[in-house]
Order: C-alpha cells, then structure tokens, then sequence
C-alpha cells in the first residue's frame, strides 16, 4: 500500500511539473504582448511602427521636442527623435475624437449644442446654443478648423458628457496597445493641474488606425474648403482647413495641426507620391510646417 501511494505522488509530481514547464513555455513563446493583460483588446490593432531608438540623419536638425516619419503600409521608421517621449500634443487630440465618433456614431445623427459647448473657447466653429447639427457637419468643423465647440458637442452627443466620452477614449488607447497616452477631454485644450499627453509613436499609431478604417476621416481631412448651408436648425459655416502643408506640399492629404502655449506648435501629417506613403508627426516644434517639410523630402528621397 506505501509503495503503491509513493508511485501516485511521484505520478502526481512528475505531470505537474510537466503542466507547469508547458504552462511557462507557452506564456514564453506568446507572440502578442499581453499589454493590459487583454490580447482580445490589443487585436483590434495590428500595425507598430518598427525600431525605438533615434534614426536622425545629421543634415536633419529640427527643434521638435519629438519626431517620428515612418512607412504607412510597412511601419519602417525613417527618422525618429525621442519618439516615446509623453508630450502634451495640442488639438491632435482630436483624432482619437473623431475615432471614437466615427466608430460609435453614425454620420447623420444629430446632436444640440449646449452652454458649455458654445463657450468652450479657443479656437471655434463658431456654433451657438441651442443649434442642432449633424455628425458629418461637427467633425468638418472639428478637423478643418479645429473646433473645440464641436468637439464638445461631438463628445456630449456621443456619450453623454464629455467625461464619459473622455473614458471611451482612454479605453481605445489600451485597445490600440499604447502605453503612453492619457486623454482628459475631448478637444487638447490644457487643463490646470491637469496632464494630457502623448507621444509621436502612439499618435502615428493612432492616426494610421483612423486613417486606413474610416474613408469619412481620409475624406474630411483632406478637404480645403467645406460650405455648410444654413438650414431651419442651424446658421450657415465656411470652413477652410488650417492643417499645414495641404495645398502648398504636393502629396499632402492632411491630418491635423495642434497648437497650445504648453504643447507648442504640433503636427501629424499623411502624404503620398510616386507610391509612397508616409505617416510622419512632429511634437513642441518651433516650425511645424518647416520642419514637417524637411522630414517628407527626407523621405521621399529614400529608396
């Protein structure tokens, strides 16, 4: 009976350890980091642009606190400075709005303005209360001219408060597999003793998820000038798109600019020529346009 217990632990001991080694060896050979520990959140993106460290040629000498150009389709970085490095980032904020918008609200629905969004200040669409618009018409004044009345609007219309929306949008940074963006509005105004931050690699991934999902941003990100008609609910708006570089930079399509005093002069751009494309952001630059220029020559002019 003692040698027939001693064969069972010995049995017992013997598949354990061998649960266990499989165990390790699995969690060891996992191809996805389990970043927030839901590889079921992290599938939603599968796009990481490739190397860290500074990829800086020495003819390029940018005042950008932060810089990343990298190859839309593959991910290669071409040229990288503190890429990782969290930022404030100004209005680019607004691409994850518009991400959110666009993946939890359809174009047609209609939103009221409210006090709070009429009088949010800083740049506007110029929206006042009471008016009543539609998605589609909120993100152009969103993105062409940065409106933080309607990315108010946008966030209250969506969720319910722009607090709720602020949590949806935080909530994608993790399903995207980012670590180093922490939103707390909807529009990159800064907050007193509050931080928002970012970092060029986390918003050229953000950017290019947007990008490549929606056809509505592609489309509202590229247009110059949008009219849109007065109607029994709303005035009439002329908006022209202040996003550097788009008409003046040939390939340029857009995203979108961003400017506070604590941010600086901020900068995420797509271009595409003679079948390249390029994703490139510039972060607390004293140049944005000039030095967004200099980093897609560099770029177009490799093989």
């Amino acid at each position: 009976m003692g040698k027939l217990f001693l064969a069972f632990l010995v049995g017992l001991t013997v598949v354990s350890a061998l649960f266990l080694f499989r165990d390790e060896q699995t969690s060891l050979a996992w191809p996805i980091p389990q970043i927030f520990g839901s590889f079921a959140k992290l599938a939603v993106n599968n796009w990481f642009p490739g190397g860290f460290r500074d990829l800086g040629d020495d003819s390029i000498k940018i005042s950008a606190k932060s810089a990343l150009l990298v190859d839309y389709e593959s991910g290669k970085v071409i040229f990288a400075k503190n890429p990782s490095v969290r930022l404030p980032v100004a209005s680019t904020v607004k691409i994850m709005t518009a991400l959110i918008a666009l993946e939890r609200g359809e174009l047609a629905d209609t939103f009221v303005v409210s006090q709070k969004a009429s009088k949010v200040g800083e740049n506007s669409m110029g929206l006042a209360e009471g008016e009543n618009l539609t998605l589609s018409e909120l993100l152009y004044g969103m993105m062409l001219v940065s409106g933080n009345d309607a990315a108010v609007t946008i966030a209250e219309g969506i969720a319910g408060s722009e607090v709720k929306f602020v949590e949806l949008m935080n909530e994608k940074v993790k399903e995207l597999g980012l670590s180093d963006t922490a939103f707390i509005n909807a529009s990159g105004l800064d907050e007193y003793e509050r931080e928002q931050y970012s970092s060029a690699y986390d918003m050229a991934v953000i950017s290019h998820y947007v990008w490549d999902k929606y056809p509505k941003f592609r489309e509202i990100t590229s247009t110059y000038n949008k009219f849109i008609e007065a109607n029994g609910y709303h005035k009439a708006f002329d908006l022209y798109n202040d996003t550097n570089l788009l008409t003046t930079y040939p390939g340029v399509k857009g995203i979108k600019p961003g400017f506070t005093w604590e941010a600086g002069l901020c900068l995420v751009t797509y271009a595409e020529r003679d079948g390249k494309k390029l994703l490139g952001v510039i972060l607390g630059s004293d140049d944005r346009r000039g030095e967004m220029k200099e980093l897609l020559d560099f770029g177009f002019s490799q093989n």
